[in-house]
């Protein structure tokens, strides 16, 4: 009996969860519950481990709200085969009958769903008898077309398969003709799929409206200002962006959400649309996406984000001073250490804002226990420092870099030291190790290309995640032939298979159905507006894969082999120093990453 490819659809909440630390599914009951939906722990352990066959709206957006997700990353497609109904029965329209090679097939693509279809039910032989002539399974008929009777949720698909027709229509192509996909025109269907606001063939949402039209309704009233009957003119860029996104069933979602109603609507009567209205506005995670939103858009001035999150919290951070003395020491170390330094840079890494806030962190947490002791800093003694860093946890020795900056400040007593980290002490993946995971990497089905591209960087050059998240179109050049990437001062060729991952990367970046990137030249872009992806985000998706620090430090363990420091440090985009600290007598070279992953290729079996 011939085999048949079914699409269904994967609850990924569990996965989402994952990727933000939520670990427990307890710990999405205080989250949803302060977006007022109450559920029981048992509800919230099936909602977590069970695909739901039905879930109210509001558990949905809120879910949507929690993980920073699109509806769409909530329900993962995947594809199954299976028995055919019947020998002759056609294929459904997700395989639409296209064979590799035919002129038709390259015109032809299946749309994002508008709306997430919902999972199947078990089908139900005794029920509905007659399968449908698309799927063969035995759902409710919903519509009889020239090619059998279709079930609801064939009837759905087909409404949303985009394309262009045999006979040169270009538009919604519901119909099957030679197991083709067809127009309803020639296919005899009878269909509406016409919007009667902008004439377009598409899927309606409402009123006879597509989808994208509603959206645009419901922006321009969020956006208006009631005062004046228009939109700002500061705002009509905002208004453009979201009307444009290509999936308008998202920006529905997401614009309907309680919060961000809200959040439009106090925009729109805003006297004016600065930098400084935004911050003076309630710290949310719509707050600043609505703002990179205007600031991608050319509305507002770029800015370095991570300075003013620092500024933020520093002045938070005072706070947390008992001593009103310490406190002014900890103002001076911010104020002529770290904000002296960044006010230096170009742009404050994500590294430099990370590393003065652990600081701050420890250096207030030394001041603090010497008041509860009764010690002042100028009496600081090096046994109060032994005892100090003997009762804590070994992120104290981090308080060397401000006792430096306190005596050589006149703040501390000279002649002070904290025992420093010991380098070279952090766990390394083995040889072994690395080609395991670089087989798993290369070979791993259903893993995001993104993953795939940014786990390659990692484990054949030892790249930091900083650096790939930082990565342009820039950096990297694909031609027929070659794939090339650029890490320090020269260009790297990507040999197959390691180029595979990147010529689908080029093809399909991602994040390019909202309006958070209408021209960015990221290569890993990230949810926020105009930003790429966040590096810490990144190393929890690979987390499942490998451990990144431990397979950056041993992919540079062994690499130094392979070439003069200076060299490697040109090839890598490292100091020349760092890479000395990783020489060793290790052997090691890229050729043999590139050999085993060819072999392990070879070898895989096909399915």
């Amino acid at each position: 009996m011939p085999e048949q490819r079914r699409i269904g659809y994967r609850w990924n909440l569990r996965a989402l969860m994952a990727k933000h630390n939520l670990w427990k599914t307890t710990e999405l009951m205080p989250l949803l519950k302060s977006r007022g939906i109450n559920l029981s722990e048992s509800q919230v352990y099936r909602l977590v481990t069970a695909t739901p066959e039905r879930i109210p709206a509001r558990t949905f957006a809120a879910l949507c709200d929690i993980l920073d997700c699109t509806p769409n990353d909530l329900f993962e497609p995947f594809v199954e085969m299976r028995a055919a109904a019947t020998a002759d029965a056609p294929r459904r329209s997700e395989d639409l009958g296209i064979q590799p090679g035919n002129p038709i097939a390259k015109r032809i693509r299946l749309v994002t769903p508008r709306t997430v279809s919902r999972p199947r039910k078990p089908e139900d032989p005794t029920r509905w008898p007659v399968p449908c002539s698309r799927c063969g399974q035995h759902h409710q008929t919903v519509a009889r077309w020239p090619d059998g009777g279709v079930c609801g949720y064939c009837y759905q698909q087909a409404k949303r398969t985009r394309g262009i027709c045999a006979c040169g229509h270009e538009g919604v192509l519901p119909g099957l003709i030679d197991t083709q996909p067809a127009c309803r025109r020639c296919s005899g269907i009878r269909l509406n799929v016409d919007c009667r606001t902008c004439g377009a063939e598409d899927e309606l949402h409402s009123g006879g409206r597509c989808w994208t039209c509603v959206l645009g309704n419901v922006v321009d009233g969020l956006l208006t200002d009631p005062a004046t009957g228009s939109i700002a003119n500061d705002l009509i860029p905002l208004a453009a962006a979201l009307k444009s996104m290509k999936r308008a069933n998202s920006g529905l979602t997401w614009i309907r959400q309680k919060h961000v109603t809200a959040f439009l609507r106090n925009l729109a009567v805003a006297p004016a649309i600065t930098h400084e209205t935004f911050d003076g506005l309630p710290d949310s995670r719509t707050r600043e996406y609505v703002r990179g939103l205007l600031i991608e858009h050319g509305v507002l001035p770029r800015r370095d984000e991570l300075r003013m999150r620092y500024d933020n919290w520093a002045t938070q951070a005072l706070e947390r001073v008992s001593d009103l003395q310490n406190r002014e020491v900890i103002r001076r170390y911010i104020r002529w250490h770290h904000q002296r330094r960044m006010n230096h840079m170009d742009e404050v890494s994500r590294g430099t804002f990370l590393r003065a806030k652990q600081e701050v962190t420890v250096a207030i947490d030394l001041l603090n226990w010497l008041t509860g002791h009764g010690i002042k800093l100028p009496e600081l003694q090096q046994s109060h420092l032994d005892v100090w860093q003997a009762e804590g946890p070994t992120t104290r020795r981090i308080a060397e870099r401000f006792l430096k900056w306190a005596i050589k400040t006149k703040a501390a007593p000279a002649g002070l030291a904290i025992l420093p980290h010991r380098r070279g002490t952090s766990p390394k993946l083995d040889k072994t190790g690395q080609d395991e995971a670089l087989n798993k990497v290369l070979q791993l089905d259903g893993l995001d290309v993104r993953d795939r591209a940014a786990a390659i960087l990692i484990l054949v050059f030892g790249q930091q995640a900083e650096n790939i998240a930082r990565l342009t179109w820039d950096d990297v050049t694909i031609t027929e032939d070659l794939v090339t990437i650029r890490l320090g001062t020269i260009q790297i060729a990507l040999p197959d298979p390691l180029d595979l991952p990147w010529r689908e990367l080029a093809e399909n970046p991602g994040h390019n159905l909202t309006a958070s990137h209408p021209s960015t030249n990221w290569v890993f872009r990230g949810i926020a507006p105009g930003r790429h992806i966040d590096p810490g985000h990144l190393t929890v998706r690979l987390s499942r894969l490998f451990s990144t620090r431990a397979a950056r430090l041993g992919t540079l363990h062994e690499l130094t082999k392979l070439a003069p420091v200076a060299i490697i440090a040109d090839a890598l985009g490292y100091s020349p120093v760092t890479i000395e600290r990783h020489a060793t007598d290790s052997a090691a070279a890229y050729a043999q990453y590139i050999a085993a992953a060819r072999t392990s290729r070879r070898n895989a079996p096909h399915v």
